[in-house]
């Protein structure tokens, strides 16, 4: 079983110069992005024009599949009602008995990957996230909506944090197309430290904003 990690991520502002909402997402180049499985929002965050303001963010590599409730016109998860927690190179399969959901306990599957095969009867959304040490429900990263009896999630996940600037969307909503404009900041958290701070920055005079790591 690989060896479990957290990174502590602090992204922080002072004196910004102009109100700012930040978003946090895990929406790197993957095939079937926007196709067969789309980005969640992890966390939103307003930082004010003039004063002090930081986001705690931690990442644990621990992922779980989970079977999400989705409202909103199909657009936010609201919970999961179940969940299971799998390793990268393993399999498994999502049940229903009595209109209660099961996750058979993972078996080895195809290598580099991550599948949850629905063996429901109907269509159903799956999501992968990743749970930490303590919490019993894990924080979804992307959505395969519409799985249909007999198919299978299939996710080749790196932990590519990325951040952009808009307050078009909510926490947990799930992002049905590309945002814009870019993001100002992508990293793969695999290569950062145990804890790092980012601090954001404002150009007033070309309305780029940047965010460099700090310590």
């Amino acid at each position: 079983m690989p060896r479990t990690f957290t990174r502590d991520l602090t992204f922080q502002s002072n004196d910004l110069g102009k109100e700012t909402t930040i978003m946090l997402t895990f929406d790197a180049d993957m095939k079937g992005l926007y196709e067969d499985f789309f980005p969640v929002v992890w966390m939103v965050s307003k930082f004010g024009k003039t004063g002090t303001y930081d986001l705690q963010a931690t990442y644990t590599s621990q992922l779980a599949f989970s079977r999400p409730q989705v409202d909103d016109g199909g657009y936010k998860i609201t919970e999961a009602a179940v969940s299971v927690k799998i390793n990268v190179g393993e399999k498994t399969s999502l049940t229903e008995s009595n209109d209660i959901y099961y996750f058979s306990t993972p078996q080895p599957g195809t290598p580099d990957v991550l599948q949850a095969v629905n063996n429901t009867g109907a269509i159903q959304d799956i999501a992968l996230g990743f749970i930490s040490q303590g919490d019993l429900v894990p924080q979804s990263v992307l959505c395969f909506s519409g799985v249909g009896d007999g198919r299978q999630a299939t996710a080749q996940f790196t932990p590519v944090l990325r951040l952009y600037i808009t307050s078009d969307y909510q926490e947990n909503a799930i992002i049905r197309s590309a945002i814009t404009p870019p993001a100002i900041w992508s990293q793969d958290l695999t290569g950062l430290a145990k804890s790092t701070t980012w601090t954001l920055k404002y150009d007033a005079a070309s309305g780029h904003y940047t965010l460099v790591q700090s310590y």
